[in-house]
C-alpha cells in the first residue's frame, strides 16, 4: 500500500533536482496525482481537456520564447514550420563539425 509519506517524501525529492529533465516532471505530476487521489480530492475541473490537442488553425500558431538571446528574439513570434527546417539544416551541419556536441544534443532532446 502507498502512503502519503512516502509520496510526500518522492515530491520533496522531485523538487530537490538540481536539474530536472522531463523525467522528472512525468514522476512529480504521477506523485501528485497518486497523492490527491489517496486524499479524495476532486480534479479542479470536471471538464476533460487534452495538452496536446492540436489548434483548430495551424496558421495561429507562433513561438513564445524569450530567453534573453539573440536567437530567442530572433525565433519569438514566428511560425514554428518556418523555423524547424532552419534548425534541422543546423543541426545536419553541427552533426558534421561537431559530432559529439551533437550527440549531446540528441541525447538531451531524447532525455
Amino acid at each position: 500500500m502507498i502512503k502519503i509519506e512516502d509520496l510526500q517524501e518522492a515530491i520533496a525529492e522531485c523538487h530537490g533536482v538540481r536539474n530536472p529533465n522531463a523525467g522528472t516532471c512525468v514522476k512529480l505530476a504521477a506523485f501528485y496525482i497518486i497523492k490527491d487521489h489517496l486524499e479524495g480530492k476532486e480534479p479542479a475541473s470536471s471538464e476533460v481537456g487534452y495538452s496536446f490537442r492540436a489548434p483548430q488553425d495551424d496558421a495561429d500558431i507562433t513561438i513564445d520564447f524569450d530567453s534573453g538571446t539573440e536567437f530567442s528574439a530572433a525565433i519569438n513570434g514566428k511560425n514554428p514550420d518556418d523555423i524547424w527546417p532552419i534548425i534541422d539544416e543546423l543541426m545536419e551541419a553541427v552533426q558534421v563539425l561537431q559530432p559529439k556536441l551533437y550527440a549531446a544534443t540528441i541525447r538531451k532532446i531524447q532525455d
